[in-house]
């Protein structure tokens, strides 16, 4: 039987996925043998500009985008929030796992909350949306680049370069790291980036022989749920580093979205939330998106999307 090769990033966190997924398949009745196949992504190679100055798009998943359509391998394994809202040419979102904990979390040398660190403290994170609805709360804080994979960004937490940085939960838990979180982030005051725990595979469009071993691995909420929230950020013309937070929920059949848009120094929040039928998640997050723009969204997300230019042709 031929090998179904299975492409991932090869940090920490993007092997533990890729593991995990390949683990799910071989207990599947006459699964083929499996093997991980490891792909340096742009976001890998280059560490030295801040998340936020790119494109946003594609940055952790055109390479993988490009082993796929290119033959090298059969399906690969992303976080669901690196992957664009519109899948590259050639590929399909074949199945979302079951989501981990959506929320932010705050991780601090003294162990105290967001509220508990001291005025002017430097807090570190990659991401425009952490920094602007960490700004809402806490003005006074100094904010500073921070990347790499989640153990470096830890030591460089234990060796006092920040005060706090902001992680996702999920990565910390699916790590075994979930004793270092000094504190969940409320979802009201920073909702987490779209799909955030989520894991998605994706494979070569019409790719039947391969489609077929993805399927058994769909969480269907998870899909409910990641559409509507895709689906915002989609209609948003948002990208993955953009100021923009969202949390959508299933309860019944119906499902509810809450969103939020902040600008970067954090004084203009516009928050929005609704509920549809179920089935209509994709329209739940597209009326949610007509809904924060028609109440101003527009200027905060112009006013990144301006700066991430800037910083992108300072680059050049």
């Amino acid at each position: 039987m031929k090998i179904l090769r299975i492409g991932t990033r090869d940090s920490e966190l993007a092997m533990w996925q890729a593991e995990d997924v390949l683990k799910k398949i071989s207990a599947l009745p006459g699964a083929p043998p499996l093997e991980i196949i490891k792909i340096k992504s742009s976001g890998d190679l280059n560490k030295t500009v801040p998340l936020w100055a790119t494109s946003g798009r594609g940055f952790f998943t055109v390479e993988l985008d490009q082993a796929l359509v290119t033959g090298k391998i059969d399906a690969a394994v992303h976080s669901l929030k690196d992957l664009a809202t519109v899948p590259s040419e050639g590929t399909f979102l074949a199945a979302v796992l079951e989501r981990e904990d959506p929320h932010d979390a705050i991780i601090t040398r003294s162990g105290v909350d967001l509220q508990g660190l001291a005025r002017g403290a430097r807090l570190g994170t990659s991401s425009l949306r952490r920094r602007a609805f960490a700004a809402n709360v806490r003005p006074d804080l100094r904010h500073a680049e921070l990347r790499g994979n989640v153990p470096t960004r830890l030591r460089k937490l234990d060796n006092g370069e920040y005060d706090a940085i902001i992680l996702a939960t999920a990565g910390l838990k699916r790590l075994g790291l979930g004793d270092r979180i000094s504190a969940r982030l409320p979802i009201d005051i920073f909702p987490p980036a779209a799909a955030q725990g989520a894991v998605a595979i994706t494979t070569r469009t019409g790719d039947e022989s391969v489609i077929k071993w993805m399927c058994p691995l769909e969480h269907k909420l998870t899909r409910f749920v990641v559409d509507a929230e895709r689906s915002l950020l989609r209609c948003l013309e948002g990208g993955c580093q953009a100021p923009v937070g969202t949390l959508a929920t299933v309860a019944g059949d119906s499902i509810s979205i809450y969103a939020a848009v902040c600008s970067l120094d954090g004084t203009d929040l516009v928050k929005a939330r609704t509920s549809l039928p179920l089935n209509d998640a994709l329209k739940a997050g597209q009326c949610l998106a007509e809904d924060l723009l028609a109440k101003g969204a527009g200027r905060a997300l112009k006013e990144a999307d301006e700066r991430r230019k800037t910083a992108m042709h300072q680059e050049e």
